[in-house]
């Protein structure tokens, strides 16, 4: 009794620490592939790829793991399920055929590196005859044997190996990546190899998973999009790649040529000043107009580009969405069809596996699935058309009979992750028997969206709570909603300033200071107010009212008609 207690009990621990395991996704990178991915001097992964990762799990809400190794090493790994997903993988139609990719978040060209002197080369084609070193399972490895182009290939495990091994005077050529290459060339100091020819193989650089694992991939797929759409994903690449694009310009000497204009602008500043004071002030009061002038066209112009991402985005969400509709409807069919022959076996046979799982839990598991897919992708479809409405600025139609609670409820789902993230504490109290009123269902739902998550953005502790009320006022004829948050309150001076345009008090994490500006605006095209009421240290109330003079029926009016 004791050993089969025992056992029991380890059988229960392990079973805990496997769930725990499941909980945590690995992420994994080459070890030596800078300035994409590498183990830095502290001996912790780090690179472009590294802190986009780390970027995408901070909004996305995952529990990643990092783990930078040999490529040949780190693809096994995949391939035998002790990794969850690459975060920087060269696409291929051959890798495609047992990976899964996420939209690309750069674009790698590779390049032919040789020895001083040695002759050029244009093509892979005129490799042939030639000793070729390459990284061992990386692209240009699958491209060569693919290709079949007659080279001897020597692989090695990093590329900074094949740099080191050609410098030395040993083979003919070497094959890497171009970035990799000059920022290697140049950390290592290998002075004696250049690239021959001009970059080629341009490839789509992404997230990989196994097929098979879609919804990971669909997690970072949407973390990228995000990160795309509010800035962060170009500024890390800024920070990454900007040094080596612009490197080869003297910028010593540019800096002494700009400090020494500098110097004799400066004497002249001087002389101007003294000499008409008057005129310095109105020039420096002109300057400062001129600079939030240029701020603001800046800005305007940022929105310009993300409402043209947005539609690019859009469109290429809608295809496949719109093919999950069509097939969808005739799964169910099928299935509806089957249910009589699966019924009759059963019947006769008794129970049995369908899909790995009890004939008796399927049939009414599978209805439940379909259904679910189906309403999945009619929510995705209404999400790109909300993206392309926004890229679109068109003019809003307030002839929607629109539901307060379903609306509230709506917002609540899509921002479901955010208020997890946020509070253990968050609570709802919907008002019964809420009249309906004419308007945008989907423009009131994104003011409801920015509410919630300025409240989430504002708490301080998990122990922090927020509640959100609905209910109508029959005294001015209004509907309410509340967001109250237990956050950390706003200045009274900035209380005033909420509904300007760019102002935020948010600008280090990310803020535009546009999401309160925008609500204001479709509030106000609903003829409604938005107030808020808050004080440093005691939360935040939000307090949305709309009218009901546009409303021609009420809830119970629907029902019963």
């Amino acid at each position: 009794m004791l050993l089969v207690l025992a056992a029991l009990i380890a059988a229960n621990v392990q079973a805990a620490r496997g769930q725990g395991a499941r909980d945590l996704i690995v992420v994994g990178g080459d070890y030596n592939y800078p300035p994409y991915e590498f183990i830095n001097d502290d001996g912790q992964p780090d690179g472009y790829n590294t802190d986009l990762t780390r970027a995408i799990a901070e909004v996305m809400g995952m529990d990643i793991e990092i783990q930078l190794g040999g490529w040949a090493e780190m693809r096994e790994r995949l391939e035998a399920g002790k990794l969850d997903a690459l975060q920087g993988i060269s696409y291929s139609q051959n890798r495609a055929r047992g990976y899964a990719y996420s939209p690309p978040h750069a674009i790698v060209h590779q390049s032919i590196f040789a020895r001083k002197g040695d002759p050029e080369v244009q093509e892979l084609a005129e490799l042939q005859g030639r000793t070729v070193i390459v990284q061992e399972r990386g692209i240009l490895h699958d491209l060569m044997i693919n290709d079949d182009v007659g080279a001897t290939l020597v692989l090695t495990d990093t590329h900074a190996d094949a740099l080191r091994l050609l410098a030395s005077g040993k083979h003919d050529y070497a094959l890497v990546a171009n970035l990799p290459g000059l920022y290697l060339g140049r950390e290592l100091e290998l002075s004696n190899l250049v690239p021959v020819g001009r970059p080629f193989a341009a490839q789509r650089y992404g997230y990989a998973v196994l097929k098979g694992n879609e919804e990971l991939l669909a997690q970072f797929s949407e973390g990228l999009a995000i990160l795309k759409n509010t800035g962060r994903q170009q500024a890390l690449y800024d920070k990454w790649f900007g040094p080596l694009q612009g490197q080869g310009v003297p910028w010593k000497k540019i800096g002494q040529a700009a400090g020494l204009m500098s110097l004799v602008l400066l004497l002249v500043l001087g002389g101007i000043m003294i000499w008409n004071r008057m005129l310095t002030r109105e020039v420096s009061r002109r300057t400062r107009e001129m600079q939030l002038q240029q701020q603001k066209l800046i800005q305007a112009d940022k929105m310009t580009s993300l409402g043209i991402l947005v539609s690019g985005v859009a469109h290429e969400i809608n295809n496949p969405c719109g093919l999950l509709l069509l097939n969808l409807p005739v799964l169910q069919e099928v299935y509806r069809d089957t249910e009589e022959i699966l019924e009759a076996h059963f019947e006769q046979h008794g129970d049995f596996d369908l899909g790995g799982l009890s004939y008796l839990r399927m049939r009414e598991e599978v209805p439940l699935m379909l259904d679910d897919m189906y309403t999945g992708a009619q929510r995705i479809r209404r999400i790109v058309d909300d993206l392309r409405d926004f890229a679109r600025q068109g003019p809003v139609e307030l002839s929607e009979a629109v539901d307060l609670n379903a609306v509230v409820a709506t917002a609540i789902r899509l921002v479901d992750n955010s208020i997890r993230t946020a509070t253990d504490h968050f609570s709802t109290a919907y008002g019964d028997n809420l009249p309906v009123f004419r308007g945008h269902g989907q423009k009131i739902e994104q003011v409801v969206i920015n509410l919630i998550m300025n409240a989430c953005q504002a708490l301080d502790s998990r122990d922090n709570a927020i509640a959100v009320t609905t209910a109508f006022d029959p005294a001015s004829g209004m509907l309410r909603l509340e967001v109250q948050d237990q956050g950390h309150g706003i200045e009274t001076e900035n209380l005033a300033r909420l509904s300007d345009p760019f102002f935020t008090t948010k600008r280090e994490q990310g803020g535009m200071g546009l999401g309160l500006s925008v609500s204001t605006s479709i509030v106000q095209e609903h003829g409604g107010i938005l107030e808020y009421y808050s004080a440093p240290g005691a939360g935040t109330r939000a307090v949305l009212s709309l009218p009901l003079s546009q409303a021609k029926e009420s809830k119970q009016d629907r029902k019963s008609t």
